[in-house]
């Protein structure tokens, strides 16, 4: 029993995800679709896709790879959780539309300046990703694009400048437009990295992730301890 992890972009690792799953005694494999294919889905317990700049409307032979093995997770019924680009991904995958959403999350705070959150529908409050969890929740973003979903996906959770911020998919296939899985030092890297972090406060990003990394770490591997229990993992 394996989870897949599959990086968009070398620098986007795993972070809270990959300590969660070492906490639980989970055997996991990391791919880079930067400089390796997408693997036989076949062989995986779970599967999570993680965030990248590119988008999933892009034609190249990496995405039109990585839209087929997600819809077909998602046909097998294997669990399935995306993260900002996997999330638009499984979307796109499922015939929904990744559209430029009409301003660009960056960072904790939006532009009038309240930290953003993401508010549970009342299909996220009843649903298990979110057991034990407040129904509205702090979250770190990093897009300019959203997605429209299709009539038989669900909306987990809303955002005040993005509407789609959790959606469901199937039985257990997730989709999260925001970051839990941020570390400290993914933090670091992608301010570091990132020419949207770069041109941002760096003042006040460091100010606010040191205010809310305890309860962001707790949350983050509450979501994932809930998606591993999902997939019969734990």
């Amino acid at each position: 029993m394996k989870v897949l992890i599959a990086k968009n972009k070398t620098y986007e690792g795993p972070g809270l995800l990959k300590d969660t799953l070492k906490e639980n005694n989970i055997d996991y494999s990391i791919v880079d679709l930067e400089k390796e294919e997408f693997p036989d889905i076949k062989n995986y317990t779970a599967i999570i896709v993680l965030g990248s700049p590119d988008s999933a409307n892009d034609k190249t032979e990496k995405m039109k790879k990585e839209l087929e093995k997600i819809k077909m997770a998602v046909q097998e019924k294997i669990p399935y959780f995306g993260v900002c680009l996997g999330m638009q991904a499984l979307v796109k995958a499922g015939g929904g539309e990744v559209i430029k959403n009409y301003t660009k999350e960056i960072g904790f705070r939006g532009p009038d300046n309240d930290l953003f959150e993401i508010n549970l529908t009342e299909e996220g409050k009843k649903d298990p990703l979110f057991e034990n969890l407040n129904s509205d929740l702090n979250i770190f973003h990093l897009h300019g694009e959203t997605v429209n979903l299709t009539q038989k996906m669900k909306l987990l959770a809303k955002g005040k400048y993005c509407q789609n911020q959790v959606v469901k998919v199937g039985d257990n296939a997730y989709g999260m437009q925001g970051h839990p899985e941020l570390t400290r030092e993914m933090f670091e890297d992608w301010v570091k990295k990132d020419s949207w972090l770069q041109k941002a406060n760096q003042i006040t990003l460091r100010e606010d992730y040191e205010k809310l990394k305890e309860e962001y770490e707790k949350n983050g591997k509450q979501i994932f301890r809930n998606f591993l229990k999902i997939a019969n993992l734990i």
